[in-house]
């Protein structure tokens, strides 16, 4: 018999967002606590930057690269492994996916994937391993658990929240995609959450074992929590956050020094199709703007941590604490004013790579309390799991087992960024090591993924379709012991020279063989 295991994740959450790692503003005292009481790591990565790619790693154990998720817009194959599977086949445990999944394209409007069609057709799964999935998105949309319940039971709630991608505001600053939603708290998908979680586990005898995946669709954009919560903050008594460099002028310095989308991004010349709305443009955000985004996210992360004090609390009431081991992490991150940007996309910084990773074992298995700086990634989580579980760690997963206490010797984790949209044709390979961040831009395509240019037309975007292509010699290198914020690139400094090189070597010697035949983009995000 194995522990029981809870695993939270949250979507497009900083690692500066809880108090246990630095946060000052949301108040997070359930994370934090699970942090004093088990393993909070320092330094863990998330192997890609965006929801699919990430979260497929996270179910499969496997580098992007081998699962094949390489972009948003790519399914996860039917037949790819699946940790919850391993788990309820090989040892009985009881599964279940609460919340976001995301391993299939949300855009679907024919039906194709089980995830985006559950809702509508009032099933649970069985599906990847889960036997039950209630899914929801961020806020009433397509045709998930979540989208259905709101409709049936609250439909005039509906319109309070803000159209993903739309830019639209309604808020006091204009800022995009963000709303003061006047929807009850309770009927909000973070506490609908929750309360779907519990009434699972409420199904279950004393004596079986679990694995429930509890995945909160924020602090994704768009920024629209319920007004009950968002106006805990006065974003007009928020400082700036340390990333945000201020001037314009200074802004478009450090940018400058920077691979060439990074600038252009900013200026509104090359449009970040695959991290953020089409309409929006950096240099016309006002500090005000990231002011009360960051106000309405602290909103939407002390929601999350009050919610997962609900389910903790019924676990406890269950008499399941001392067998249950809890996980905290997000998929990615997200910019929130660093360099003057907002959302994600093709950006290998810590704003998006370094992610919270929290493992509070259970009491049971009498482990110390220890805070770890060697890298680790999530698809060392799956591995983890199954050690939890007493069962062998199948061929299949490429991660290892987490680490209980400082010492493991580890010294990289490596991140991968592949555009979804052929026009944009971008590939980054990131590693981690030492204290540095070292990303080589490969040499950009033009016949990879999804055609930007049916997205456009569809839209009615007259503007041209982006044209920045990378020939294999750039890249990006920060010292973060010197650097912390990443305004430096020293890519072309002569004195860093051989140290890139060994960097670069390490990368490309521990990246697994891609995937053959590549997996292609079927739809949109």
């Amino acid at each position: 018999m194995g522990r029981k295991i809870l695993f939270i994740t949250t979507d497009q959450q900083r690692y500066d967002a809880l108090g246990c790692n630095g946060g000052r503003i949301a108040r997070t005292p359930v994370a934090d606590r699970l942090a004093r009481e088990g393993i909070n790591f320092r330094r863990a990565h998330n192997q890609n930057v965006v929801c699919m790619p990430a979260r497929s790693t996270m179910v499969t154990g496997q580098y992007v690269r081998t699962h094949g998720v390489t972009s948003n817009g790519v399914p996860l194959p039917l037949d790819a492994p699946s940790v919850a599977g391993h788990l309820h086949q090989r040892a009985d445990y009881r599964t279940a996916l609460i919340g976001k999944a995301h391993f299939e394209p949300m855009f679907d409007r024919h039906g194709r994937w089980p995830e985006t069609t559950m809702g509508r057709d009032r099933k649970h799964g069985p599906h990847r391993g889960f036997e039950w999935m209630e899914l929801a998105m961020h806020g009433p949309m397509g045709s998930y658990h979540y989208t259905r319940w709101l409709l049936e039971n609250h439909p005039n709630e509906v319109n309070g929240f803000v159209t993903m991608l739309s830019a639209a505001s309604r808020c006091d600053t204009g800022a995009p995609e963000a709303a003061y939603n006047p929807i009850p708290r309770e009927h909000y998908h973070t506490d609908w959450l929750a309360d779907r979680t519990i009434k699972w586990l409420g199904t279950l005898g004393n004596n079986e074992d679990w694995f429930v995946w509890m995945s909160f669709p924020d602090p994704h954009h768009p920024w629209d929590p319920p007004e009950s919560a968002a106006r805990r903050f006065n974003w007009r008594d928020l400082d700036l956050p340390p990333g945000y460099p201020g001037s314009r002028e200074k802004i478009e310095k450090i940018l400058a020094d920077k691979p060439r989308h990074w600038l252009e991004w900013y200026r509104g010349n090359f449009r970040n199709d695959e991290g953020g709305p089409q309409n929006f443009i950096p240099a016309e955000m006002t500090p005000d703007q990231v002011r009360e985004i960051n106000a309405l996210t602290h909103a939407e992360n002390e929601l999350i941590d009050e919610a997962c004090g609900r389910v903790l609390a019924y676990v406890g009431e269950r008499g399941w604490d001392a067998d249950t081991d809890v996980f905290f992490t997000t998929d990615h991150g997200e910019l929130q004013g660093d360099f003057g940007l907002l959302f994600k996309g093709p950006y290998h910084v810590d704003a998006l790579m370094h992610v919270p990773f929290i493992w509070r074992p259970a009491p049971s298995a009498k482990l110390a309390p220890a805070q770890i700086s060697e890298p680790v990634g999530h698809l060392d989580l799956a591995p983890t799991f199954c050690t939890i579980a007493k069962l062998p760690v199948p061929d299949w997963i490429q991660g290892k087992a987490l680490p209980t206490a400082p010492g493991s010797a580890r010294d990289r984790v490596i991140t991968e960024w592949d555009s979804q949209f052929a026009q944009i044709g971008m590939h980054l390979r990131t590693i981690y090591r030492d204290g540095y961040v070292c990303t080589v831009y490969e040499p950009s395509t033009r016949d990879l993924g999804f055609d930007l240019a049916r997205v456009y037309q569809a839209l009615s975007v007259t503007r041209p379709l982006p044209d920045i292509r990378y020939d294999g010699s750039e890249g990006e290198l920060y010292n973060l012991a010197e650097d912390p914020l990443q305004w430096r690139n020293l890519w072309s400094d002569a004195g860093y020279a051989k140290l890139k090189s060994d960097l670069i070597a390490d990368l490309f010697d521990n990246l697994p063989r891609e995937r053959e035949p590549r997996l292609t983009v079927e739809s949109p995000v």
